[in-house]
């Protein structure tokens, strides 16, 4: 009894086994590939889809886009590493007819069509919203930061320049205090001491130089930051545990966890892209109305009110902050705003009423007070440090934050609903995917590349819920 052999490799077959054996019918690059070869890459914005008359002829972009789909879906991101796929991978021999381009080709490509793969993204979020893959009631939005192609110390602020300014100018004046000692201690001898520090003192005013002329760039762009390597990246918020990168902006619907809209920035804070986020997402769903949650970092009533307008119902959790919160006062929230009569009801019981207004971004601010009965309330201590009274703000558009107050007390499950739909992209992206980084720079490839990884994302989750039989007869209806 012997053991199961194969073929000899140099031996001929009458009838020799054709590539299409190797990939089974429910083989997802049968997908990708019937997915791209319906795709209008023209109007996607594709570079050279139709090919010249003369010169030497180029790949064609559809087989390069499959490429790069069936790359991200199967966690392989690099030029050179989807090269040596080529020339190995039986499924990318298939799939690409035994084609085997270059990664400067390759690399090449996701550069010069940057701006399409959006395109690319959202044509299949679109079919998946005719599987009916999309619930359609409630979008996660969320978002996480991922590490751009930037050190933290090639990122610099006005702050951290005037400090190493500071610095180099202190030490300027050491090292120079130094030399003078020098020049008269070692006179007579080689003076190699007074040299090293002729040195140090050049090398620190060539550095001084340097932050001085960043500085400048800072001032003269207006921005508050500036990155040497990637010149779009930011210095992220501490608590992200991300020193450089991006800000990745997620809408995801609660049916089945897929992104509906992906978005890059380089904004630090997510205050302020609630709308922006949401509203593309609700005109892709098409539905005229549809309920949005987030977290308290998006909390910016102007945004809030500007998603109501825009036919979302917002649920926004309002953060505990300001100098009541932080002596242990009474909060805010603990003041009953009674409409009717345009007064707050403080926990005392008593009436603060309002005696002037100011301009808060544009919007008007109503101070409420009741010195009154401030000056003998049993609850002062707990309620302010000033000397005659507690005094309440209000701006003129906080009925939104009322009425979206009134719906996270009927729906307190929403909050715990958001984190477990937006947090299933964010692992599967950073930790099953390993895209915790980006390969490539600025802000427009970024973004490129990550609506790559959204496409991948969602096509993964397809292909789990519906199988690829299902995505293969949504293609050919």
């Amino acid at each position: 009894m012997t053991h199961i052999s194969g073929f000899e490799r140099s031996q001929l077959l009458l009838l020799p086994e054709a590539i299409d054996d190797y990939v089974d019918a429910d083989n997802p690059v049968r997908f990708i590939d019937a997915f791209v070869d319906g795709l209008d890459l023209a109007a996607a914005g594709f570079n050279r889809v139709t090919p010249k008359a003369t010169g030497r002829p180029g790949y064609a972009p559809g087989d390069l886009l499959k490429l790069y789909i069936y790359g991200y879906l199967n966690r392989t991101r690099s030029s050179r590493r989807l090269e040596a796929e080529c020339h190995r991978n039986v499924e990318v021999i298939w799939l690409l007819r035994t084609l085997k381009p270059d990664f400067k080709t390759i690399a090449d490509f996701r550069s010069e069509n940057r701006v399409a793969f959006k395109a690319v993204f959202r044509q299949f979020t679109l079919l998946c919203k005719e599987l009916k893959l999309f619930g359609r009631e409630l979008l996660a939005v969320d978002g996480t930061r991922i590490k751009a192609v930037n050190n933290k110390d090639k990122n610099f602020t006005r702050n951290s320049l005037e400090k190493f300014i500071k610095a180099a100018d202190e030490r300027l004046e050491e090292y120079l205090k130094r030399l003078d000692e020098g020049d008269v201690a070692e006179a007579g001898t080689d003076g190699s001491r007074v040299k090293n520090l002729a040195e140090k003192i050049e090398a620190l005013r060539k550095k001084r130089g340097r932050y001085g002329a960043l500085l400048a760039e800072l001032e003269q762009s207006g921005e508050s930051q500036i990155s040497l390597t990637d010149p779009d990246s930011r210095a992220m918020a501490a608590h992200t545990k991300v020193g450089v990168g991006y800000n990745i902006q997620f809408a995801v619907d609660a049916k089945n966890k897929m992104i509906v809209e992906q978005e890059v920035t380089n904004q630090v804070v997510d205050m302020g892209l609630l709308t922006q986020t949401a509203e593309p997402a609700r005109a892709i769903l098409d539905v005229e109305h549809i309920d949005v949650v987030a977290d308290r970092g998006y909390f910016k009533i102007e945004d809030i009110e500007a998603c109501e307008k825009a036919g979302m119902t917002p649920y926004v959790p309002q953060p505990q902050r300001g100098s009541s919160v932080k002596n242990g006062l009474f909060r805010k929230d603990e003041f009953r705003y009674d409409a009717a009569s345009d007064v707050y009801v403080c926990p005392a019981g008593k009436a603060l009423s309002r005696n002037h207004e100011s301009t808060l971004r544009d919007l008007k601010r109503f101070h409420y007070t009741n010195p009154a009965a401030c000056s003998a309330c049993p609850l002062r201590v707990r309620c302010t440090t000033t000397a005659d009274r507690r005094q309440v703000t209000r701006l003129e558009n906080e009925a939104t934050l009322d009425r979206m107050a009134a719906r996270l007390k009927a729906r307190p499950w929403v909050l715990d609903r958001r984190r477990e739909v937006v947090e299933h992209p964010f692992g599967s992206i950073k930790q099953w995917m390993y895209q915790g980084a980006f390969l490539t720079k600025g802000l427009e490839k970024v973004r490129a590349e990550f609506s790559l990884t959204a496409l991948a994302y969602n096509l993964r989750r397809a292909i789990n819920i519906v199988g690829v039989e299902g995505l293969m007869a949504a293609v050919a209806a």
